[in-house]
């Protein structure tokens, strides 16, 4: 599931390859991923504008676009969500995936069949700004809740991080899930920076010491800053171990499984076992 890193990855594609370049329709408007829109309002709305940022929070992009030509209203947001698997594209009048259009620059140059295309914006450039989605996880909506979210978990200074954590009894790992608390974290990540500070999954919020916030705090900034410093891959030590038969890298004893949170989750049996035994 695309977490932060990638979902900023996704936002850097947007930002290098169509800012300040005019839309000239919308097409292949998923009734499912664009609800409650029609492909009539997204066509109403966007076309004529331009789009002049690309923003996130967590993993939530927004495009802020012009006002219309000649228009004095105040333009509106496009949001876009990968879901579970989405991801961004950009081609050319072609097909093809045009240079760092791609977040994962695995695809530049090649054909891209739209098959799993949920929203396409063309743009008078003849560029194609695409959402990719094979499993229809993903969401399209205008104007997008932004406030709804928790700060962003790149932006967090400790002081606040250690207040957004301290509220209620619920399981750190489930806090860390929790977007209207922290916006960005996702299993994968959640799992990294748990094991990178030994703490258990399944410990009660209220029962971390001041050194383990700082040390979750430290471990959240540095994993989420290396990720995206490696172009949105998940880069931490322990995601590889999480599997059966998996053992902790840093001291050898075995990986154990469970559900913490309502999520599937991957511990180490002697580090960070004091809230399972």
């Amino acid at each position: 599931m695309p977490e932060l890193p990638e979902v900023d990855s996704a936002r850097a594609v947007i930002a290098r390859t169509v800012l300040h370049q005019r839309v000239v329709s919308v097409e292949n408007v998923d009734t499912y991923v664009c609800r409650p829109h029609s492909a009539e309002e997204f066509q109403s709305v966007i076309v004529g504008r331009r789009i002049v940022s690309a923003n996130r929070r967590g993993k939530l992009i927004w495009c802020d676009l012009s006002p219309l030509s000649g228009g004095q209203d105040v333009g509106p947001q496009l949001g876009l969500h990968l879901g579970m698997g989405g991801r961004i594209v950009v081609t050319d009048a072609s097909g093809r995936v045009v240079p760092e259009g791609d977040s994962t620059h695995g695809l530049a140059g090649e054909h891209l069949q739209q098959r799993w295309d949920r929203f396409t914006v063309q743009f008078g450039s003849g560029l194609s700004l695409r959402l990719v989605d094979k499993r229809r996880f993903g969401r399209v909506r205008l104007n997008p809740p932004v406030d709804a979210l928790g700060p962003d978990a790149l932006d967090v200074g400790l002081v606040e991080f250690r207040r957004l954590l301290a509220r209620g009894t619920t399981t750190i790992k489930a806090r860390l899930l929790d977007q209207s608390v922290l916006a960005g974290i996702g299993n994968l990540l959640a799992d990294e920076l748990l094991w990178q500070s030994r703490i258990s999954p399944a410990k009660r919020v209220d029962r971390l010491s001041p050194d383990e916030v700082r040390d979750l705090h430290r471990a959240m900034r540095r994993a989420v800053r290396q990720a995206i410093a490696a172009g949105g891959s998940h880069t931490g030590r322990v995601i590889a171990a999480r599997h059966e038969g998996g053992v902790c890298p840093r001291c050898g004893a075995p990986m154990r499984h469970g559900t913490v949170g309502g999520r599937s989750t991957w511990w180490c049996e002697r580090e960070q076992d004091d809230e399972h035994g």
